[in-house]
Protein backbone atom coordinates (compact mmCIF):
# COMPACT_ATOMS: atom_id res chain seq x y z
CA UNK A 1 0.00 0.00 0.00
CA UNK A 2 1.38 3.41 -0.99
CA UNK A 3 1.45 5.81 1.97
CA UNK A 4 4.60 7.87 1.28
CA UNK A 5 6.11 9.51 -1.78
CA UNK A 6 9.12 7.20 -1.52
CA UNK A 7 6.76 4.20 -1.64
CA UNK A 8 4.98 5.84 -4.59
CA UNK A 9 8.29 6.03 -6.46
CA UNK A 10 9.22 2.42 -5.67
CA UNK A 11 5.76 1.30 -6.78
CA UNK A 12 6.07 3.22 -10.07
CA UNK A 13 9.43 1.74 -11.05
CA UNK A 14 8.25 -1.79 -10.21
CA UNK A 15 4.85 -1.53 -11.88
CA UNK A 16 5.36 0.65 -14.95
CA UNK A 17 8.41 -0.49 -16.90
CA UNK A 18 8.33 1.56 -20.11
CA UNK A 19 10.69 3.08 -22.64
CA UNK A 20 9.53 6.66 -22.02
CA UNK A 21 8.61 7.51 -18.44
CA UNK A 22 9.97 11.00 -19.07
CA UNK A 23 10.87 12.98 -22.19
CA UNK A 24 13.10 16.00 -22.69
CA UNK A 25 14.09 18.12 -25.73
CA UNK A 26 17.69 17.58 -26.82
CA UNK A 27 19.32 18.59 -30.08
CA UNK A 28 16.05 19.53 -31.69
CA UNK A 29 13.80 16.64 -30.69
CA UNK A 30 12.27 14.98 -27.63
CA UNK A 31 14.20 11.99 -26.36
CA UNK A 32 12.91 9.42 -23.85
CA UNK A 33 14.11 8.41 -20.40
CA UNK A 34 13.01 4.88 -19.56
CA UNK A 35 11.65 3.80 -16.20
CA UNK A 36 14.91 1.94 -15.61
CA UNK A 37 16.95 5.09 -16.42
CA UNK A 38 14.92 7.19 -14.00
CA UNK A 39 15.09 4.54 -11.27
CA UNK A 40 18.87 4.26 -11.52
CA UNK A 41 19.41 8.03 -11.51
CA UNK A 42 17.18 8.53 -8.46
CA UNK A 43 18.96 5.72 -6.59
CA UNK A 44 22.45 6.98 -7.46
CA UNK A 45 21.64 10.58 -6.57
CA UNK A 46 19.90 9.64 -3.34
CA UNK A 47 22.88 7.55 -2.20
CA UNK A 48 25.28 10.24 -3.43
CA UNK A 49 23.53 12.76 -1.19
CA UNK A 50 23.77 10.28 1.66
CA UNK A 51 27.53 10.02 1.04
CA UNK A 52 27.71 13.80 1.46
CA UNK A 53 26.13 13.51 4.90
CA UNK A 54 22.59 14.34 3.81
CA UNK A 55 20.01 12.39 5.80
CA UNK A 56 16.49 12.27 7.23
CA UNK A 57 15.05 15.70 8.00
CA UNK A 58 17.76 17.60 6.11
CA UNK A 59 16.61 20.23 3.62
CA UNK A 60 17.61 20.42 -0.04
CA UNK A 61 16.78 23.39 -2.28
CA UNK A 62 15.93 22.81 -5.96
CA UNK A 63 16.54 25.97 -7.98
CA UNK A 64 15.71 24.92 -11.52
CA UNK A 65 13.40 25.16 -14.50
CA UNK A 66 11.22 22.13 -15.34
CA UNK A 67 13.34 19.20 -16.51
CA UNK A 68 13.76 15.51 -15.63
CA UNK A 69 16.52 16.35 -13.15
CA UNK A 70 14.03 18.40 -11.11
CA UNK A 71 11.80 15.37 -10.50
CA UNK A 72 14.76 13.00 -10.15
CA UNK A 73 16.33 15.26 -7.50
CA UNK A 74 12.98 15.55 -5.73
CA UNK A 75 12.52 11.79 -5.46
CA UNK A 76 16.19 11.28 -4.55
CA UNK A 77 15.71 13.70 -1.65
CA UNK A 78 12.40 12.18 -0.54
CA UNK A 79 13.73 8.61 -0.69
CA UNK A 80 16.63 9.66 1.56
CA UNK A 81 14.11 10.96 4.10
CA UNK A 82 15.03 14.54 3.24
CA UNK A 83 12.88 17.62 2.69
CA UNK A 84 12.65 19.33 -0.72
CA UNK A 85 12.48 23.13 -0.82
CA UNK A 86 11.57 24.40 -4.33
CA UNK A 87 12.52 27.90 -5.49
CA UNK A 88 11.01 29.59 -8.54
CA UNK A 89 13.69 30.22 -11.20
CA UNK A 90 12.38 33.76 -11.65
CA UNK A 91 13.19 34.87 -8.08
CA UNK A 92 15.90 37.44 -7.43
CA UNK A 93 19.07 36.79 -5.35
CA UNK A 94 17.71 38.36 -2.14
CA UNK A 95 14.53 36.27 -2.36
CA UNK A 96 16.61 33.14 -3.03
CA UNK A 97 18.79 33.96 0.00
CA UNK A 98 15.74 34.39 2.24
CA UNK A 99 14.27 30.98 1.34
CA UNK A 100 17.59 29.11 1.61
CA UNK A 101 18.34 30.64 5.00
CA UNK A 102 14.83 30.45 6.42
CA UNK A 103 14.52 26.78 5.43
CA UNK A 104 17.98 26.00 6.88
CA UNK A 105 18.88 24.17 3.66
CA UNK A 106 21.97 21.96 3.78
CA UNK A 107 22.22 21.37 0.01
CA UNK A 108 21.40 23.64 -2.95
CA UNK A 109 20.91 22.06 -6.39
CA UNK A 110 21.05 24.61 -9.21
CA UNK A 111 20.25 23.71 -12.81
CA UNK A 112 22.44 25.99 -14.91
CA UNK A 113 25.09 28.71 -14.84
CA UNK A 114 22.55 31.53 -15.21
CA UNK A 115 20.67 30.49 -12.07
CA UNK A 116 23.94 29.71 -10.33
CA UNK A 117 24.94 33.39 -10.70
CA UNK A 118 21.94 34.31 -8.52
CA UNK A 119 23.09 31.89 -5.84
CA UNK A 120 26.72 32.92 -6.17
CA UNK A 121 25.74 36.55 -5.56
CA UNK A 122 24.58 35.64 -2.03
CA UNK A 123 26.75 32.55 -1.45
CA UNK A 124 28.71 34.07 1.46
CA UNK A 125 25.43 34.81 3.24
CA UNK A 126 24.19 31.18 3.31
CA UNK A 127 25.57 29.77 6.58
CA UNK A 128 23.54 26.52 6.62
CA UNK A 129 24.56 25.30 3.15
CA UNK A 130 27.22 22.58 3.10
CA UNK A 131 27.11 21.61 -0.57
CA UNK A 132 26.28 23.39 -3.83
CA UNK A 133 25.48 21.15 -6.83
CA UNK A 134 25.20 22.21 -10.48
CA UNK A 135 23.17 20.10 -12.94
CA UNK A 136 24.52 21.48 -16.22
CA UNK A 137 28.01 22.30 -17.45
CA UNK A 138 31.29 21.99 -15.62
CA UNK A 139 30.88 23.07 -12.01
CA UNK A 140 32.94 26.06 -10.81
CA UNK A 141 35.37 25.78 -7.93
CA UNK A 142 33.72 24.77 -4.67
CA UNK A 143 30.64 23.43 -6.49
CA UNK A 144 29.94 19.77 -7.29
CA UNK A 145 28.39 18.52 -10.51
CA UNK A 146 25.28 16.37 -10.38
CA UNK A 147 27.18 13.65 -12.25
CA UNK A 148 29.87 13.69 -9.56
CA UNK A 149 27.32 13.22 -6.78
CA UNK A 150 25.63 10.41 -8.70
CA UNK A 151 29.00 8.77 -9.22
CA UNK A 152 29.53 8.71 -5.45
CA UNK A 153 26.11 7.14 -5.10
CA UNK A 154 26.87 4.46 -7.68
CA UNK A 155 29.97 3.48 -5.71
CA UNK A 156 27.97 3.32 -2.48
CA UNK A 157 25.27 1.22 -4.18
CA UNK A 158 27.86 -1.31 -5.28
CA UNK A 159 28.97 -1.89 -1.69
CA UNK A 160 25.47 -1.73 -0.19
CA UNK A 161 22.75 -2.70 -2.73
CA UNK A 162 20.04 -2.61 -0.06
CA UNK A 163 20.82 0.90 1.27
CA UNK A 164 18.55 2.89 -1.09
CA UNK A 165 15.37 0.87 -0.66
CA UNK A 166 15.92 0.50 3.08
CA UNK A 167 16.13 4.28 3.48
CA UNK A 168 13.10 4.82 1.20
CA UNK A 169 10.95 2.37 3.18
CA UNK A 170 12.03 3.93 6.48
CA UNK A 171 10.15 7.14 5.61
CA UNK A 172 6.87 7.51 7.52
CA UNK A 173 3.63 9.11 6.20
CA UNK A 174 3.75 11.96 8.73
CA UNK A 175 7.38 12.83 7.91
CA UNK A 176 7.96 16.23 6.39
CA UNK A 177 8.32 15.98 2.60
CA UNK A 178 8.56 19.59 1.47
CA UNK A 179 8.61 23.21 2.55
CA UNK A 180 7.01 25.32 -0.16
CA UNK A 181 7.21 29.08 0.21
CA UNK A 182 4.02 30.94 -0.61
CA UNK A 183 4.00 33.59 -3.30
CA UNK A 184 3.84 36.39 -0.77
CA UNK A 185 1.09 38.67 -2.13
CA UNK A 186 0.67 40.06 1.39
CA UNK A 187 4.24 40.24 2.68
CA UNK A 188 7.11 37.93 3.57
CA UNK A 189 6.69 34.41 2.12
CA UNK A 190 5.81 31.67 4.59
CA UNK A 191 7.20 28.16 4.39
CA UNK A 192 4.30 25.71 4.10
CA UNK A 193 5.21 22.35 5.65
CA UNK A 194 3.69 19.44 3.72
CA UNK A 195 4.08 15.81 4.74
CA UNK A 196 4.27 12.68 2.61
CA UNK A 197 0.71 11.88 3.71
CA UNK A 198 -0.50 15.33 2.59
CA UNK A 199 0.72 14.77 -0.97
CA UNK A 200 -0.20 11.09 -1.22
CA UNK A 201 -3.75 11.63 0.07
CA UNK A 202 -4.28 14.39 -2.48
CA UNK A 203 -2.84 12.33 -5.32
CA UNK A 204 -5.10 9.39 -4.45
CA UNK A 205 -8.17 11.61 -4.11
CA UNK A 206 -7.50 13.17 -7.51
CA UNK A 207 -6.95 9.74 -9.05
CA UNK A 208 -10.33 8.60 -7.70
CA UNK A 209 -12.25 11.30 -9.59
CA UNK A 210 -10.10 11.94 -12.70
CA UNK A 211 -8.69 9.08 -14.73
CA UNK A 212 -4.97 8.95 -15.56
CA UNK A 213 -3.36 5.90 -17.15
CA UNK A 214 0.06 4.69 -18.28
CA UNK A 215 -1.06 5.55 -21.83
CA UNK A 216 -1.28 9.26 -21.05
CA UNK A 217 1.39 11.77 -22.02
CA UNK A 218 1.62 15.02 -20.07
CA UNK A 219 3.33 18.22 -21.19
CA UNK A 220 4.84 19.80 -18.07
CA UNK A 221 5.37 23.54 -18.27
CA UNK A 222 3.79 25.08 -15.16
CA UNK A 223 6.76 25.47 -12.78
CA UNK A 224 7.40 22.42 -10.61
CA UNK A 225 7.99 24.96 -7.83
CA UNK A 226 4.19 25.43 -8.02
CA UNK A 227 2.42 22.94 -5.76
CA UNK A 228 -0.19 22.03 -8.40
CA UNK A 229 2.35 20.91 -11.01
CA UNK A 230 4.33 19.10 -8.33
CA UNK A 231 1.38 17.17 -6.86
CA UNK A 232 0.01 16.24 -10.28
CA UNK A 233 3.48 14.99 -11.24
CA UNK A 234 3.21 12.61 -8.28
CA UNK A 235 -0.30 11.65 -9.45
CA UNK A 236 0.77 10.99 -13.05
CA UNK A 237 3.79 8.89 -12.05
CA UNK A 238 1.60 7.02 -9.55
CA UNK A 239 -0.33 5.72 -12.57
CA UNK A 240 2.69 5.33 -14.86
CA UNK A 241 1.92 8.19 -17.27
CA UNK A 242 4.70 9.74 -19.37
CA UNK A 243 5.82 13.28 -18.55
CA UNK A 244 7.40 15.42 -21.27
CA UNK A 245 9.09 18.60 -20.06
CA UNK A 246 8.47 21.74 -22.13
CA UNK A 247 11.56 23.75 -23.04
CA UNK A 248 10.04 26.92 -21.57
CA UNK A 249 6.74 28.75 -21.24
CA UNK A 250 7.53 30.56 -24.49
CA UNK A 251 7.82 27.28 -26.44
CA UNK A 252 4.61 25.65 -25.18
CA UNK A 253 2.77 26.21 -28.49
CA UNK A 254 5.54 24.45 -30.44
CA UNK A 255 6.02 21.73 -27.83
CA UNK A 256 2.30 20.91 -27.94
CA UNK A 257 2.68 19.98 -31.60
CA UNK A 258 5.86 17.96 -30.95
CA UNK A 259 4.71 16.03 -27.86
CA UNK A 260 1.00 15.80 -28.73
CA UNK A 261 0.03 15.42 -25.04
CA UNK A 262 -3.20 13.94 -23.75
CA UNK A 263 -3.17 16.07 -20.55
CA UNK A 264 -1.67 19.40 -19.52
CA UNK A 265 -1.80 21.44 -16.30
CA UNK A 266 -1.99 25.20 -16.70
CA UNK A 267 -3.09 28.47 -15.19
CA UNK A 268 -5.97 30.44 -16.77
CA UNK A 269 -3.67 32.94 -18.44
CA UNK A 270 -2.70 30.42 -21.15
CA UNK A 271 -6.34 29.64 -21.94
CA UNK A 272 -7.18 33.37 -21.94
CA UNK A 273 -4.44 33.98 -24.51
CA UNK A 274 -5.56 31.13 -26.77
CA UNK A 275 -9.17 32.31 -26.58
CA UNK A 276 -8.23 35.93 -27.33
CA UNK A 277 -6.01 34.87 -30.25
CA UNK A 278 -8.75 32.71 -31.79
CA UNK A 279 -11.38 35.44 -31.43
CA UNK A 280 -9.03 38.12 -32.74
CA UNK A 281 -8.19 35.97 -35.76
CA UNK A 282 -11.86 35.34 -36.51
CA UNK A 283 -12.65 39.05 -36.46
CA UNK A 284 -10.12 39.62 -39.26
CA UNK A 285 -11.73 36.98 -41.52
CA UNK A 286 -14.30 37.54 -44.24
CA UNK A 287 -17.96 37.98 -43.36
CA UNK A 288 -18.72 34.45 -44.59
CA UNK A 289 -16.00 32.85 -42.46
CA UNK A 290 -17.17 34.83 -39.42
CA UNK A 291 -20.74 33.61 -39.93
CA UNK A 292 -19.58 30.00 -40.24
CA UNK A 293 -17.45 30.30 -37.09
CA UNK A 294 -20.18 31.79 -34.92
CA UNK A 295 -22.71 29.29 -36.28
CA UNK A 296 -20.33 26.49 -35.32
CA UNK A 297 -19.77 27.98 -31.87
CA UNK A 298 -23.54 28.22 -31.24
CA UNK A 299 -23.92 24.58 -32.28
CA UNK A 300 -20.97 23.56 -30.08
CA UNK A 301 -22.45 25.32 -27.07
CA UNK A 302 -25.87 23.71 -27.55
CA UNK A 303 -24.24 20.31 -27.90
CA UNK A 304 -22.00 20.99 -24.88
CA UNK A 305 -24.91 22.11 -22.70
CA UNK A 306 -26.59 18.72 -23.17
CA UNK A 307 -23.39 16.70 -22.89
CA UNK A 308 -22.27 18.34 -19.65
CA UNK A 309 -25.63 17.45 -18.07
CA UNK A 310 -25.44 13.89 -19.45
CA UNK A 311 -28.63 14.43 -21.48
CA UNK A 312 -29.35 12.76 -24.85
CA UNK A 313 -28.24 14.69 -27.94
CA UNK A 314 -30.76 14.79 -30.83
CA UNK A 315 -29.38 13.23 -34.05
CA UNK A 316 -29.76 16.49 -35.95
CA UNK A 317 -27.72 18.43 -33.39
CA UNK A 318 -25.09 15.70 -33.34
CA UNK A 319 -24.79 15.89 -37.14
CA UNK A 320 -24.43 19.68 -37.03
CA UNK A 321 -21.80 19.35 -34.27
CA UNK A 322 -19.82 16.89 -36.41
CA UNK A 323 -19.94 19.32 -39.33
CA UNK A 324 -18.87 22.21 -37.07
CA UNK A 325 -15.97 20.13 -35.78
CA UNK A 326 -14.85 19.32 -39.32
CA UNK A 327 -15.18 22.87 -40.67
CA UNK A 328 -13.99 24.90 -37.65
CA UNK A 329 -13.05 23.18 -34.40
CA UNK A 330 -10.57 20.65 -35.80
CA UNK A 331 -8.22 23.46 -36.89
CA UNK A 332 -8.06 24.82 -33.33
CA UNK A 333 -7.79 21.40 -31.68
CA UNK A 334 -4.91 20.42 -33.98
CA UNK A 335 -2.84 23.29 -32.55
CA UNK A 336 -2.85 21.45 -29.19
CA UNK A 337 -1.44 18.34 -30.89
CA UNK A 338 -4.84 16.81 -31.57
CA UNK A 339 -4.77 14.22 -28.74
CA UNK A 340 -5.77 16.21 -25.66
CA UNK A 341 -8.18 14.35 -23.37
CA UNK A 342 -8.40 17.30 -21.00
CA UNK A 343 -6.59 20.30 -19.58
CA UNK A 344 -6.48 21.13 -15.88
CA UNK A 345 -6.73 24.76 -14.77
CA UNK A 346 -5.78 26.02 -11.34
CA UNK A 347 -3.94 28.77 -9.48
CA UNK A 348 -6.50 31.46 -10.30
CA UNK A 349 -10.15 31.69 -11.42
CA UNK A 350 -10.92 30.61 -14.99
CA UNK A 351 -13.41 32.75 -16.89
CA UNK A 352 -16.75 31.00 -17.38
CA UNK A 353 -16.85 32.21 -20.99
CA UNK A 354 -13.40 30.77 -21.73
CA UNK A 355 -14.26 27.39 -20.17
CA UNK A 356 -17.52 27.22 -22.14
CA UNK A 357 -15.73 28.16 -25.39
CA UNK A 358 -13.15 25.37 -25.05
CA UNK A 359 -15.80 22.82 -24.13
CA UNK A 360 -17.85 23.85 -27.16
CA UNK A 361 -14.95 23.21 -29.54
CA UNK A 362 -14.19 19.84 -27.96
CA UNK A 363 -11.47 20.59 -25.37
CA UNK A 364 -12.43 19.96 -21.77
CA UNK A 365 -10.83 22.12 -19.09
CA UNK A 366 -11.24 20.68 -15.59
CA UNK A 367 -11.02 23.66 -13.27
CA UNK A 368 -10.07 23.02 -9.68
CA UNK A 369 -9.37 24.94 -6.51
CA UNK A 370 -6.85 24.68 -3.73
CA UNK A 371 -3.91 26.28 -2.01
CA UNK A 372 -0.31 25.45 -1.23
CA UNK A 373 -1.43 24.78 2.34
CA UNK A 374 -3.83 22.04 1.17
CA UNK A 375 -1.33 20.15 -1.05
CA UNK A 376 -3.21 21.66 -3.03
CA UNK A 377 -6.60 20.42 -4.32
CA UNK A 378 -9.81 20.94 -2.31
CA UNK A 379 -12.35 20.78 -5.13
CA UNK A 380 -12.35 20.10 -8.86
CA UNK A 381 -14.65 19.60 -11.80
CA UNK A 382 -14.70 16.11 -13.28
CA UNK A 383 -16.18 14.53 -16.40
CA UNK A 384 -19.08 13.24 -14.29
CA UNK A 385 -19.68 16.46 -12.37
CA UNK A 386 -18.84 19.67 -14.19
CA UNK A 387 -20.29 23.17 -14.16
CA UNK A 388 -18.82 26.29 -15.75
CA UNK A 389 -18.15 29.13 -13.35
CA UNK A 390 -17.52 26.75 -10.44
CA UNK A 391 -14.47 24.84 -9.21
CA UNK A 392 -16.50 21.65 -8.91
CA UNK A 393 -17.49 19.52 -5.93
CA UNK A 394 -15.18 18.88 -2.97
CA UNK A 395 -12.81 15.94 -3.54
CA UNK A 396 -13.21 12.70 -1.52
CA UNK A 397 -11.81 12.70 2.01
CA UNK A 398 -11.78 16.49 2.37
CA UNK A 399 -14.24 18.66 4.30
CA UNK A 400 -15.08 22.22 3.27
CA UNK A 401 -17.43 24.58 5.06
CA UNK A 402 -18.33 28.24 4.66
CA UNK A 403 -17.81 30.58 7.65
CA UNK A 404 -20.47 33.16 8.55
CA UNK A 405 -18.46 35.87 6.77
CA UNK A 406 -18.24 33.75 3.60
CA UNK A 407 -14.66 32.53 4.07
CA UNK A 408 -13.92 29.01 2.84
CA UNK A 409 -12.62 26.70 5.59
CA UNK A 410 -11.10 23.27 5.01
CA UNK A 411 -9.82 20.26 6.88
CA UNK A 412 -8.60 16.83 5.83
CA UNK A 413 -5.51 14.65 5.33
CA UNK A 414 -4.12 17.07 2.75
CA UNK A 415 -3.96 20.11 5.07
CA UNK A 416 -0.44 21.25 5.96
CA UNK A 417 1.46 20.56 9.16
CA UNK A 418 1.88 24.33 9.62
CA UNK A 419 4.14 27.21 8.65
CA UNK A 420 7.85 26.57 9.21
CA UNK A 421 9.08 28.41 12.34
CA UNK A 422 5.89 30.51 12.44
CA UNK A 423 3.76 29.21 15.30
CA UNK A 424 1.56 32.29 15.63
CA UNK A 425 0.70 32.35 11.93
CA UNK A 426 -0.02 28.62 12.10
CA UNK A 427 -2.41 29.06 15.03
CA UNK A 428 -4.23 31.85 13.22
CA UNK A 429 -4.53 29.86 9.99
CA UNK A 430 -5.78 26.75 11.82
CA UNK A 431 -8.13 28.46 14.30
CA UNK A 432 -10.95 26.17 15.41
CA UNK A 433 -9.36 23.12 13.77
CA UNK A 434 -10.12 24.36 10.25
CA UNK A 435 -7.68 25.84 7.76
CA UNK A 436 -8.79 29.39 6.91
CA UNK A 437 -8.20 29.77 3.18
CA UNK A 438 -8.65 33.53 2.94
CA UNK A 439 -10.98 32.98 -0.03
CA UNK A 440 -14.64 33.94 -0.17
CA UNK A 441 -17.13 31.55 -1.73
CA UNK A 442 -20.31 29.50 -1.46
CA UNK A 443 -21.85 26.20 -2.53
CA UNK A 444 -24.55 26.36 -5.18
CA UNK A 445 -27.76 24.33 -5.02
CA UNK A 446 -26.07 21.29 -6.57
CA UNK A 447 -23.07 21.28 -4.23
CA UNK A 448 -20.58 22.90 -6.60
CA UNK A 449 -18.12 25.28 -4.95
CA UNK A 450 -18.07 28.84 -6.30
CA UNK A 451 -15.13 31.12 -5.51
CA UNK A 452 -15.99 34.80 -5.31
CA UNK A 453 -12.63 36.37 -4.52
CA UNK A 454 -9.85 36.68 -1.98
CA UNK A 455 -11.19 37.95 1.35
CA UNK A 456 -8.54 40.66 1.52
CA UNK A 457 -9.19 41.73 -2.09
CA UNK A 458 -12.90 42.55 -1.71
CA UNK A 459 -13.55 46.19 -2.53
CA UNK A 460 -16.02 48.10 -0.36
CA UNK A 461 -17.12 51.25 -2.15
CA UNK A 462 -18.01 54.55 -0.50
CA UNK A 463 -21.64 53.50 -0.85
CA UNK A 464 -21.01 50.33 1.18
CA UNK A 465 -21.27 47.92 -1.76
CA UNK A 466 -19.02 44.84 -1.80
CA UNK A 467 -17.32 44.30 -5.15
CA UNK A 468 -15.24 41.20 -5.99
CA UNK A 469 -12.53 42.36 -8.43
CA UNK A 470 -11.25 39.03 -9.78
CA UNK A 471 -14.38 37.96 -11.70
CA UNK A 472 -14.56 41.42 -13.28
CA UNK A 473 -10.89 41.32 -14.23
CA UNK A 474 -11.26 37.85 -15.72
CA UNK A 475 -14.09 39.03 -17.98
CA UNK A 476 -12.15 42.13 -19.01
CA UNK A 477 -9.08 40.06 -19.95
CA UNK A 478 -11.09 38.02 -22.45
CA UNK A 479 -11.19 41.14 -24.62
CA UNK A 480 -8.61 40.87 -27.43
CA UNK A 481 -7.43 44.46 -26.91
CA UNK A 482 -6.68 43.98 -23.19
CA UNK A 483 -3.76 42.04 -21.72
CA UNK A 484 -4.07 42.79 -17.99
CA UNK A 485 -6.50 44.58 -15.70
CA UNK A 486 -6.60 45.58 -12.04
CA UNK A 487 -9.93 46.79 -10.67
CA UNK A 488 -9.76 49.48 -7.97
CA UNK A 489 -12.23 51.59 -5.99
CA UNK A 490 -12.02 50.84 -2.25
CA UNK A 491 -13.65 53.71 -0.37
CA UNK A 492 -14.45 55.48 -3.63
CA UNK A 493 -17.76 56.42 -5.21
CA UNK A 494 -17.34 54.12 -8.21
CA UNK A 495 -15.20 51.35 -9.67
CA UNK A 496 -12.23 52.07 -11.94
CA UNK A 497 -9.50 49.94 -13.50
CA UNK A 498 -5.86 50.01 -14.49
CA UNK A 499 -5.67 48.59 -18.01
CA UNK A 500 -2.67 47.15 -19.82
CA UNK A 501 -3.57 46.89 -23.51
CA UNK A 502 -2.36 44.38 -26.05
CA UNK A 503 -0.22 46.96 -27.82
CA UNK A 504 0.22 44.97 -31.02
CA UNK A 505 -3.53 45.01 -31.60
CA UNK A 506 -3.97 48.53 -30.23
CA UNK A 507 -1.37 49.96 -32.60
CA UNK A 508 -3.21 48.43 -35.56
CA UNK A 509 -6.45 49.99 -34.29
CA UNK A 510 -4.79 53.40 -33.84
CA UNK A 511 -3.30 53.44 -37.33
CA UNK A 512 -6.58 52.30 -38.85
CA UNK A 513 -8.42 55.14 -37.12
CA UNK A 514 -5.92 57.89 -37.80
CA UNK A 515 -4.74 58.25 -34.21
CA UNK A 516 -1.13 59.51 -34.30
CA UNK A 517 1.51 58.25 -31.84
CA UNK A 518 5.28 58.09 -31.69
CA UNK A 519 5.58 55.54 -28.87
CA UNK A 520 3.53 53.18 -26.74
CA UNK A 521 3.71 55.67 -23.87
CA UNK A 522 2.18 58.35 -26.06
CA UNK A 523 -0.47 55.91 -27.31
CA UNK A 524 -1.43 55.03 -23.72
CA UNK A 525 -1.89 58.73 -22.87
CA UNK A 526 -4.26 59.57 -25.73
CA UNK A 527 -7.86 60.30 -24.73
CA UNK A 528 -9.23 58.52 -27.82
CA UNK A 529 -7.50 55.32 -26.73
CA UNK A 530 -8.83 55.58 -23.17
CA UNK A 531 -12.36 56.10 -24.53
CA UNK A 532 -12.02 53.14 -26.91
CA UNK A 533 -10.67 50.79 -24.23
CA UNK A 534 -13.34 51.85 -21.72
CA UNK A 535 -15.96 50.97 -24.32
CA UNK A 536 -14.24 47.58 -24.79
CA UNK A 537 -14.25 47.02 -21.01
CA UNK A 538 -17.99 47.71 -20.86
CA UNK A 539 -18.61 45.54 -23.92
CA UNK A 540 -16.87 42.65 -22.13
CA UNK A 541 -18.85 43.05 -18.88
CA UNK A 542 -22.49 43.68 -19.85
CA UNK A 543 -23.95 41.57 -17.02
CA UNK A 544 -22.43 43.55 -14.12
CA UNK A 545 -24.58 45.41 -11.61
CA UNK A 546 -24.40 49.19 -11.86
CA UNK A 547 -22.15 49.49 -8.78
CA UNK A 548 -19.76 46.87 -10.25
CA UNK A 549 -19.35 48.54 -13.63
CA UNK A 550 -16.04 50.20 -14.45
CA UNK A 551 -16.71 53.91 -14.88
CA UNK A 552 -13.16 55.11 -15.62
CA UNK A 553 -9.85 53.57 -16.65
CA UNK A 554 -6.19 54.49 -16.63
CA UNK A 555 -4.18 53.01 -19.51
CA UNK A 556 -0.68 51.80 -18.59
CA UNK A 557 2.21 51.67 -21.04
CA UNK A 558 3.63 48.39 -19.66
CA UNK A 559 2.49 45.18 -18.02
CA UNK A 560 2.98 44.39 -14.33
CA UNK A 561 6.39 42.85 -13.69
CA UNK A 562 7.77 40.33 -11.23
CA UNK A 563 11.14 42.08 -11.18
CA UNK A 564 9.36 45.18 -9.89
CA UNK A 565 7.58 43.11 -7.20
CA UNK A 566 4.18 43.77 -8.81
CA UNK A 567 3.26 40.12 -9.46
CA UNK A 568 4.13 36.82 -7.80
CA UNK A 569 5.97 33.98 -9.58
CA UNK A 570 2.53 32.51 -10.35
CA UNK A 571 1.55 35.85 -11.98
CA UNK A 572 -0.91 36.92 -9.27
CA UNK A 573 -1.02 40.70 -8.98
CA UNK A 574 0.17 42.13 -5.65
CA UNK A 575 -2.71 44.55 -5.33
CA UNK A 576 -1.42 46.58 -2.41
CA UNK A 577 1.91 47.19 -4.16
CA UNK A 578 0.30 48.00 -7.52
CA UNK A 579 -2.19 50.39 -5.92
CA UNK A 580 0.60 52.11 -3.99
CA UNK A 581 2.82 52.43 -7.08
CA UNK A 582 0.04 53.85 -9.22
CA UNK A 583 -1.67 55.87 -6.47
CA UNK A 584 -1.28 59.18 -8.26
CA UNK A 585 -2.78 57.78 -11.44
CA UNK A 586 -5.65 56.16 -9.52
CA UNK A 587 -6.33 59.38 -7.58
CA UNK A 588 -6.55 61.28 -10.86
CA UNK A 589 -9.50 59.09 -11.90
CA UNK A 590 -11.46 60.39 -8.93
CA UNK A 591 -10.63 64.06 -9.30
CA UNK A 592 -13.83 65.96 -9.93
Amino acid sequence: MVETLSQLFLNTVRTYAKDALMMVKKEGHFVPLSTADVAERVKDLSLGLRDLGFGPGDKLVIFSENRPEWTITDFATLCAGGVTVPIYPSLMPDQVKYIINDSEAKVVVCSNRLLWLKVEAVRRELPSVRHFILVEEEAPEGVMSLAEVMGRGKTLAASGPELFEKAALAVRPDDLASIIYTSGTTGIPKGVMLSHANFVSNSKALDSVVEFTRSDTILSFLPLSHVLERMTTFSFLYKGATIAYAESIETVAANLLEVRPTIMISVPRLFDKIYAKVMDNILTQSALKRRIFFWALRVGKKYGALKIRHQPVPPGLRARRNLAAKLVFSKIVEKTGGRVRFFVSGGAPLSKDVAEFFYAIGITILEGYGLTETAPVLACNTFDKMKFGTVGPVIPGVEVTIAPDGEILARGPNVMKGYFKKEQETREAMAGGWFHTGDIGHFDEEGFLVITDRKKDLIITAGGKNVAPQPIENRIKTNPYIQSAVVVGAGRKFISALIVPDFDKLEVYARGNGIPFASRSELARRDEIASFLLAEVNRSTPELASYERVKKIAVLDRDFEQDLDEVTPTLKVKRSIVEAKFKGLIDSLYTE
